[in-house]
């Protein structure tokens, strides 16, 4: 992100409106990284189980359940202070219904929020839990000293600070962590040795060493029955009540492994390659094994721009170019569905509508709802109009598009955006940074579609406009796009029809940046 502009952290996960959304976003990050365990957190509430239960079905590998006491430093009041239950409710609700729906056996249960000694660890054991996650404990054994200042870059000890003079004020040695742990895991194994428990997979379920301690005679407490929370689920015997095998994620049918087996010359020896492929929307989040292979092989930086180009032609499933790395060209003759080119991180996309459709590309909707989400590099050239959430936290990558839906760019921190057609409300919405670019036929835009509490609206400048005909010709030459011909064709004119979205922020901290290059040549 850029210095001096601040981020909205944590951004409304936008990209799941549904258990089948999630189960999409568990597929897509499994592609991305196949050795990944994907683990899905749950705020420990009545009826965690319910959504445990559609998550192990979603296919998640680890369900962690976080309890109301954990938080980080940089955390608001009101999320530490008044979100979600006590871990014992969450963890053993979701443990119960897991195990009476026979969904326990392929799933690990987690649990973590102010989790500190031998004891929590056993109590969240027998309750259901077989692994457990600590952080504030460790955080005060590295010499923590809880200011709450973690997103502030002002940590007085050095811990949550990247600024050099104060990281001089760590003292901290993994060996105060290790110690620290060293005796969780000594109390925890006198209380296993008191139960009769040798490992922690034969203690892992078995609630019935737990007793309920009465209350020290509070009048709220009287007519409190917990009785529930120590419950365990008659149930035949082959259900498991802990996790003995691994999700299928059923990725042998991908169609990145057809287009690994072919492109061995660009993959492995540079060689540019064209490959052409028939796609339809069983087709999932094409081109994230192959991106992770080239991200394997040749890094961060991938290979050089456009050495494996692909055309597809059909109509792409979801997530259509979901991580598409450095070194990749994907075209699509047709259409898209959701989540075109999530987490973009250096590829080229383009969706173009085929050439003998009978319907007008930018009157039709040609690509589904949250294209671009989390896109980091790369461009998009889309010949059609896109529906709701586009470009939401993009923070890197140019995208044009001849039409949007609701909510365009929010919470988007780089990158830039051309939209060539109509857009919908709340345009703009948490737009910290990155700069859009939008064109009205007659130049006029309706400014209750914007949501202006962090941008202001400008005029292009002759910056802008190099910008703005550089992508358009880009646009024409991969889309064939009349709309950008038209525009291109007119220029002159069609410049005085653009309208530039700029954050406010993000402006002044570009000319803070720019005003301290200057001191520096000086």
């Amino acid at each position: 992100s850029t210095p001096y502009v601040g981020l909205i952290s944590p951004p409304p996960h936008h990209d799941i409106y549904s258990i089948e959304d999630l189960a999409q976003l568990i597929f897509d990050l499994k592609n991305a990284n196949r050795q990944a365990r994907i683990n899905v957190k749950l705020v420990s509430e009545v009826g965690v189980g319910t959504i445990a239960a559609g998550v192990a079905k979603a296919k998640a590998d680890v369900i962690l359940i976080s309890g109301y006491d954990g938080g980080t430093g940089a955390s608001p009041l009101t999320s530490l202070k008044h979100a979600g239950l006590p871990w014992e409710l969450g963890v053993a609700e979701a443990q119960q219904t897991l195990v009476m729906n026979d969904l326990r056996s392929r799933i690990v249960l987690e649990c973590d929020g102010q989790m500190k000694t031998g004891r929590d660890v056993a109590i969240a054991c027998l309750l259901g839990a077989e692994e457990f996650g600590f952080s504030t404990a460790p955080l005060i054994a590295s010499g923590c000293i809880m200011m709450r200042a973690c997103h502030l870059n002002t940590c007085p000890v050095g811990i949550a600070t990247q600024d050099p003079e104060l990281r001089k004020n760590f003292k901290g040695k993994p060996e105060h962590v290790i110690n620290y742990m060293y005796f969780v895991a000594e109390e925890l194994r006198q209380i296993m040795a008191d139960l009769g428990f040798r490992t922690i997979n034969e203690m892992v379920g078995q609630s019935q060493k737990l007793n309920m301690k009465k209350a020290l005679g509070h009048y709220k407490a009287q007519g409190l029955d917990l009785s529930a929370i120590l419950h365990k689920p008659e149930v035949p015997s082959q259900f498991g009540v802990r996790n003995t095998k691994k999700q299928d994620h059923q990725l042998e049918n991908v169609l990145d492994f057809e287009i690994l087996s072919h492109a061995h010359p660009a993959l492995y020896r540079k060689e540019k390659q064209h490959l052409e492929y028939q796609i339809k929307n069983t087709n999932r989040t094409v081109g994230a094994i192959l991106s992770n292979e080239i991200s394997k092989t040749h890094g961060a930086e991938g290979l050089p721009k456009d050495t494996l180009s692909l055309k597809f032609t059909g109509t792409a499933g979801q997530s259509f170019g979901g991580f598409a790395t450095h070194g990749l060209f994907m075209k699509v003759i047709g259409t898209a569905n959701d989540y075109f080119g999530k987490g973009l991180s250096g590829a080229t996309l383009v969706a173009q509508v085929p050439e003998k459709a009978s319907f007008v590309p930018h009157e039709n909707v040609i690509i589904g709802n949250v294209a671009l989400y989390g896109a980091t590099k790369g461009e998009a050239y889309i010949n059609g109009i896109a529906g709701e959430r586009f470009c939401v936290r993009n923070s890197g990558a140019k995208a044009v598009v001849e039409g949007i839906g609701d909510h365009g760019c929010e919470y988007m921190t780089g990158g830039i955006a051309l939209i060539l057609g109509d857009f919908g409300r709340n345009f703009a919405a948490g737009m910290s940074g990155g700069i859009a670019y939008l064109y009205s036929e007659d130049g006029t835009f309706d400014e209750k579609k914007f949501n202006l509490e962090m941008v202001e609206l400008e005029d292009l400048q002759e910056k802008d406009l190099q910008t703005v005909s550089s992508l358009l010709q880009n646009h024409e030459d991969y889309t064939k796009s009349q709309k950008a011909k038209a525009i291109l064709n007119n220029w002159p004119k069609a410049a005085k029809k653009f309208i530039k979205v700029m954050p406010t922020d993000f402006k002044r901290a570009l000319e803070m940046l720019a005003a301290q290059e200057t001191e520096k040549q000086n």
